[in-house]
């Protein structure tokens, strides 16, 4: 089946959607344990969340980087993922866009959003795109003291992925099951999804 190039896939139920961080432990201890972020968390500075588990394993290298090796998963509403994306602006105009138009929208929106190439779980890059979303200002207070509904540490699980791939293992049936994530045809104009498969 053909993935579109741009489309948000997801691990999602009727009332939430999961999306991954991961921090080094001073950040991600508290958090669990209170089940929202507190200090050290730094609202004060935009916090980038992803709906895709692969590329956020790829971002922190399977819980390798300094400063990334507890990874969780953070379940937020659907509502509040929905008022991310319509606060929200590409980081980069597409082409074609009047930059006088997405300068505007840049300096006041909340929200950024990028879409990177998706990978695989060998970090390969993929030929379709995976969303990044970064929150800033009222969408981080929202964030934190509105949407989340859970936040939950995989770390164990991420190092058992990754060593069943050093032990060339297929490791597809211990990753999260991510579909393809319903938008209404405004939020995805607005992010720039696109219905088009991907080539390559």
């Amino acid at each position: 089946m053909s993935i579109p190039y741009r489309q948000i896939r997801a691990a999602f139920t009727d009332e939430a959607i999961t999306v991954y961080q991961a921090y080094g432990p001073a950040v991600a201890g508290p958090a669990v344990r209170a089940q929202r972020f507190v200090p050290p968390f730094k609202r004060e500075r935009m916090t980038w969340i992803k709906p895709s588990f692969l590329w956020m394993m790829y971002r922190c290298g399977w819980a390798t980087k300094p400063g990334q090796t507890r990874v969780l998963a953070i379940d937020i509403t659907r509502e509040g993922f929905a008022w991310a994306l319509e606060h929200s602006c590409l980081s980069h105009p597409d082409a074609g866009t009047d930059h006088e138009v997405w300068k505007k929208r840049l300096r006041e929106s909340p929200v950024r959003i990028q879409w990177d190439p998706e990978r695989d779980p060998h970090h390969h890059a993929l030929p379709h795109r995976s969303i990044q979303i970064g929150l800033s200002g009222v969408a981080v207070a929202r964030y934190v003291d509105q949407w989340i509904l859970g936040i939950t540490d995989l770390t164990d699980r991420v190092r058992d992925i990754r060593q069943a791939l050093h032990d060339g293992k297929d490791v597809t049936e211990m990753l999260p099951v991510e579909r393809p994530y319903p938008l209404p045809a405004r939020l995805a104009e607005a992010i720039g999804a696109s219905t088009a498969p991907a080539l390559g």
